[in-house]
């Protein structure tokens, strides 16, 4: 009776406790699900502000909005109104829809001031979206670059990694560019596509070969993380192994 007693008693025990974890869950799913739907009015960018811009200029242009942001999705710094950076000046671009973030705000001698590193000087570029990652591209980047062209000699497209990682010093303002294709039968059609004025951080050397491809070709950016493997290789064009246009679409 003794031993039956016992193992009521903590089959018991078990059951409470089995039925405290559950509970305990279904509080934390709870939790998880209002922190999803509770919202916050985060101060936002309605309109692109451009590096150099005065919080009061873009505040008079009506280009600041409190917006409901899910509360997951705050960033840490976002602001509620514009007291804590009043006479300062934007230091980055800010697109439609960020979050508004004490960071990117600063005096006008840190906004006309780029990072250069020792021994490197910047020049910019202008890219269109899709050749910039979309948008995604930001100060403090570190990209790839790409250059599509036609080889001089036998006329032939070609497309090959130019410099392995470069890093991004500043993203400039972004105007609109139109860019035309013509179609098998001849007939042109014309897109009109943001582009923005990227600038990078690069030695002599590197320089020229950027300047050269923006002259006799296209570039295009691919963003990298510390983990990406851009090995050196001779590109792709019409005769690359395994790699012509034809096999590419068996």
């Amino acid at each position: 009776m003794d031993r039956r007693r016992i193992l009521l008693v903590f089959a018991a025990v078990i059951a409470a406790l089995g039925t405290l974890l559950v509970f305990l869950y279904v509080q934390g799913a709870d939790k998880r699900a209002n922190d999803a739907v509770e919202s916050r009015d985060i101060l936002t960018a309605v309109a692109l502000i451009a590096p150099g811009e005065s919080v009061d200029t873009a505040a008079a242009a009506g280009k600041f909005e409190l917006r409901p942001i899910a509360a997951n999705s705050v960033l840490q710094g976002a602001l509620v109104d514009t007291s804590a950076i009043t006479g300062k000046v934007a230091t980055t671009t800010i697109y439609p829809g960020e979050q508004i973030v004490a960071l990117k705000f600063g005096t006008a001698a840190e906004s006309s001031s780029l990072p250069i590193p020792k021994g490197k000087l910047a020049i910019s570029v202008n890219l269109s979206d899709p050749a910039r990652v979309a948008g995604f591209v930001s100060p403090g980047s570190e990209v790839a670059i790409f250059m599509t062209g036609v080889e001089p000699k036998t006329l032939e497209p070609f497309a090959r990694m130019l410099l392995a990682r470069v890093t991004v010093i500043g993203v400039g303002s972004t105007t609109p560019g139109q860019t035309t294709t013509t179609a098998a039968d001849g007939t042109a059609t014309t897109e009109v596509l943001p582009n923005a004025l990227l600038t990078l951080a690069l030695s002599k050397e590197d320089a020229e070969r950027v300047l050269y491809a923006t002259t006799n070709g296209a570039l295009a950016f691919g963003l990298l993380t510390k983990d990406s493997d851009t090995p050196k290789g001779p590109g792709v064009h019409f005769r690359t192994p395994a790699r012509s246009p034809a096999e590419l679409f068996q």
